[in-house]
């Protein structure tokens, strides 16, 4: 959630630092301070106390190794988040430069010839090659694993376009909002459908859904939703009003007509 504000923001030009992002989602449920709402989290079970729970080690923990410059050139390219995100992956001097799109660029360094680590963000990319060298994917650890397939500069011009026109006109795509609403009641009555999910959407409401379904079910039934835009990423922004409060979403679907991205933050 923390990162979701940064990047809503920072899309609008508003800087915001990671510590005063968690500090201002700490204000949003009503807490003092971050340490406040961290504590209550792990005190009620939350994912720091999830035994089976793999947790990544902090970046003061991580070591960064030097890596052949050809080595990172290899990797230099595009790789696709969804129909309407792409990630960039160039090499500057003896690290990476990842930017997705409607983001800024954000420096990654190696622990490993193959996984790379950021400072600013916790966030981490790992790549995949193929038996010949070739690299064919990468895998983003941010909230889950996100694995995206590596496309030419073509393919990944044509995404850009079209996020770029859907950004200028700012106009709902067709069927997000009746997926949406289909989206939060499914999840606060506990049973989502996961058939209307990607692969990578569908597990990562899987393991936060003990998390979503009590908040969404005590904000109450849908009231009212209300278009506020299109995003950065080309995504369909929305408030909803609920008996008990407000939500805020970002949801895109994919050609199918299935959601791949679908993200919620609290409102007032």
């Amino acid at each position: 959630m923390a990162q979701t504000l940064r990047e809503a923001l920072g899309a609008k030009s508003i800087p915001l630092t990671h510590s005063d992002s968690l500090e201002l989602i700490a204000r949003l449920f009503g807490q003092r301070d971050w340490n406040t709402l961290s504590a209550r989290i792990q005190s009620a079970g939350g994912p720091a106390d999830a035994p089976d729970s793999p947790q990544a080690p902090p970046d003061a923990l991580r070591q960064e190794i030097a890596v052949d410059p050809e080595v990172l050139d290899r990797y230099a390219g595009y790789y696709q988040l969804s129909e309407q995100a792409v990630l960039t992956v160039t090499r500057d001097d003896r690290h990476l430069a990842v930017q997705l799109t409607g983001q800024r660029v954000v420096p990654f360094f190696a622990e490993s010839k193959t996984k790379y680590f950021a400072r600013e963000v916790n966030a981490q990319i790992s790549f995949v090659t193929a038996p010949d060298g070739q690299v064919t994917s990468l895998i983003l650890h941010q909230n889950g694993d996100r694995p995206m397939p590596r496309i030419d500069a073509a393919t990944a011009k044509k995404i850009a376009d079209r996020t770029a026109e859907r950004v200028k006109n700012q106009s709902p795509a067709p069927g997000t909002e009746d997926a949406l609403r289909r989206l939060v009641e499914a999840v606060a009555s506990g049973h989502p459908n996961y058939d209307e999910m990607t692969p990578a959407l569908a597990t990562a409401t899987r393991e936060q859904l003990p998390q979503l379904q009590p908040s969404l079910a005590d904000l109450g039934a849908i009231r009212s939703i209300r278009f506020l835009g299109v995003g950065a990423q080309g995504e369909d922004v929305y408030s909803i009003g609920h008996e008990n409060g407000a939500s805020h979403w970002r949801i895109a679907l994919d050609a199918n007509g299935i959601i791949s991205t679908a993200w919620v933050t609290p409102g007032p």
